[in-house]
């Protein structure tokens, strides 16, 4: 079995995907509402919302995520759940945390800890919660 997060970001996923991409180097591959096959699409599509993103696999180191615009309706809401990001030491973990929180919140700053040499949590601008961390 395998479980991976789902982000819906309802109508900014185009967005936040090339932002992760800078940020941590996710790489992305992406299926628009207007390439799904004839009757396999979400029913009754806004022509407005056809290059919107439909589904999107996105790989960052090891692990992966899908993704999507999902109704487009422009209002977003991470809430219960944070992913969780380690890294190799805590240089890295500096400079992933200052790149995911541009635009976003810190929520709590990035030191050593009992358990790793680095941990922060942080809110990006997408409102997607975040923890990085590095081994101790």
């Amino acid at each position: 079995m395998l479980v991976q997060p789902y982000l819906f970001f309802d109508g900014r996923c185009e967005e936040a995907l090339a932002f992760y991409g800078k940020a941590i180097g996710a790489k992305s591959r992406l299926v628009r509402f207007n390439e799904s096959p004839e009757g396999h699409g979400p029913p009754a599509v806004d022509p407005a919302n056809a290059e919107k993103i439909m589904h999107a696999h996105v790989v960052v180191g090891e692990t992966a995520f899908m993704a999507s615009d999902g109704e487009c309706k422009g209002q977003a809401h991470f809430g219960g759940f944070s992913l969780s990001l380690t890294v190799a030491d805590a240089a890295e973990a500096q400079r992933s945390f200052t790149a995911l929180s541009e635009g976003g919140e810190t929520v709590m700053p990035l030191s050593k800890t009992f358990f790793s040499s680095s941990f922060g949590m942080l809110k990006d601008r997408f409102g997607v919660h975040w923890m990085v961390m590095s081994p101790p």
